[in-house]
């Protein structure tokens, strides 16, 4: 059966017009040139997509969209038809449950795209999420729950949404279920890590690059909008972009179009945008350090990722699953954490969050000599934040910080994790050069387990 269609607009040409492309997709279309057609139409037919003009001569198109999401719960896919460059009036329908909305002059290359999104969702079968999205999300706790059902409800919608939570909560993840569960489940999923771009790349890496525009471009390469291209670009840590990258993702948003770096022309592009950051992006615009227009782009949904010291209860659990992947990396057993060790984890404040429980676990894995992980084993007091000593001497404000040898450099290293693994690795290279690669003696000499050292060679990239 073809696909039935709603195209609401008071100008004849204009529904003519989208009509005729909507037949050439096969999708039978009614039509209605006001609100009172509108809600007389949807009483009698059951629509599989509905497109609907800003003005009308009795209302506008913001009011279908409210009757839509309260008769229909959200299960039909309605966008709106907006002037150019009136991003307010569809930043407004978006948050209202707006699947998406275009603007005049109708880009009918732009609305084929959008149709065929609305219509996939409603034929689920056609893109299945893959198993492995049921298991993105873990937990029971309540309020896990209930960011599952969000991230199903965004998932139905091709709006931008902005992922809030602290670090190590699980943000990715729930960027990862919103795609895998929506119209682009089959198309790639791409994240980017925005404050571990040099600003300097930051162009290229985005939007591409010609071949010879600037040194070293030997070959023209695609961005990763391009890379994205009827997926999700998932922008982690946005909050870390510089100013002038912000004017230039803004304009891709809008635009829907890239201009590659020494390319005389836009490229056109079509993602879905999620973004997240550990920060308050609110105070960031209001310090100056985030574009305020940038922020209401990418903000038309928030969703929170609880830590995880509100969730305790799913520790057994997430503790459990990381453990038994911790050991089939390793290719050995899983021990099994004692009641004690559990009761000790679910009482840790854990201000890395889910990150933090996996260091913790991987770290007792290496350090457990029997198949039972101890409240020992787990060394929870050094993840606890010492206080700084109170300096003996005074430090003016001009004063440069003190620097020392193996100082950790937020400019060198994306995270402290990836710093200590640094550090990890020189050391076991360096007596293993020392026991000229005698496993056993090196494991005796770091006072550590054979197994310990054999894990580690294996995390760090160092087993032959």
């Amino acid at each position: 059966m073809q696909p039935l269609a709603l195209v609401v607009d008071d100008e004849p040409d204009i529904c003519e017009l989208l009509t005729l492309t909507l037949r050439r997709m096969d999708v039978n279309c009614h039509t209605a040139a006001d609100l009172a057609a509108a809600h007389r139409l949807l009483r009698e037919h059951r629509y599989d997509f509905c497109l609907t003009d800003m003005r009308l001569p009795d209302g506008d198109g913001l009011e279908l969209v409210r009757h839509v999401q309260e008769e229909r719960d959200g299960d039909l896919p309605i966008a709106i038809i907006t002037a150019h460059g009136n991003m307010d009036t569809a930043i407004k329908a978006l948050k209202m449950g707006a699947f998406d909305f275009v603007s005049k002059p109708v880009d009918l290359e732009q609305l084929r795209s959008l149709v065929q999104l609305a219509l996939r969702l409603q034929k689920p079968g056609d893109t299945p999420a893959p198993p492995e999205s049921d298991q993105l999300l873990l937990g029971e706790a309540e309020n896990m729950q209930r960011l599952r059902r969000q991230v199903g409800k965004v998932a139905r919608s091709d709006a931008p949404i902005y992922i809030s939570g602290e670090s190590g909560s699980g943000k990715e993840l729930a960027a990862r279920s919103i795609h895998s569960q929506g119209a682009r489940a089959d198309r790639p999923f791409v994240p980017i890590n925005c404050g571990a771009i040099p600003a300097e790349l930051m162009e290229s890496e985005f939007f591409g690059h010609k071949k010879g525009s600037f040194t070293g471009a030997h070959k023209d390469k695609p961005g990763l909008f391009q890379s994205a291209q009827g997926g999700t670009l998932f922008l982690d840590e946005v909050a870390d972009l510089p100013l002038d990258m912000q004017v230039k993702l803004l304009r891709a948003i809008q635009e829907k179009c890239v201009r590659p770096v020494g390319a005389s022309e836009e490229v056109p592009v079509d993602v879905r945008i999620l973004s997240a950051t550990h920060r308050d992006l609110a105070r960031e615009v209001a310090e100056g350090r985030f574009r305020s227009d940038l922020y209401y782009r990418i903000n038309v949904i928030e969703i929170a990722v609880p830590p995880l010291r509100e969730r305790s209860r799913d520790i057994p659990l997430l503790a459990n699953i990381i453990m038994d992947r911790i050991a089939a990396d390793a290719g050995v057993g899983a021990p099994r954490l004692s009641e004690e060790a559990l009761r000790a984890l679910q009482d840790y404040s854990f201000p890395g969050n889910v990150r933090q429980l996996e260091n913790i676990l991987e770290r007792a894995f290496t350090l457990c000599d029997q198949q039972v992980i101890r409240v020992e084993d787990l060394l929870l007091e050094r993840d606890i934040p010492q206080p700084r000593p109170t300096p003996q001497r005074q430090v003016t404000e001009a004063s440069p910080p003190e620097s020392y040898p193996g100082q950790f450099d937020p400019g060198s290293y994306p995270s402290l994790d990836d710093f200590l693994q640094d550090i990890e690795k020189g050391v076991i290279e360096t007596t293993l050069t020392e026991t000229r690669w005698n496993r056993t003696a090196a494991a005796q000499k770091l006072g550590i387990s054979f197994r310990s050292l054999r894990y580690r060679l294996k995390k760090l990239g160092l087993e032959d």
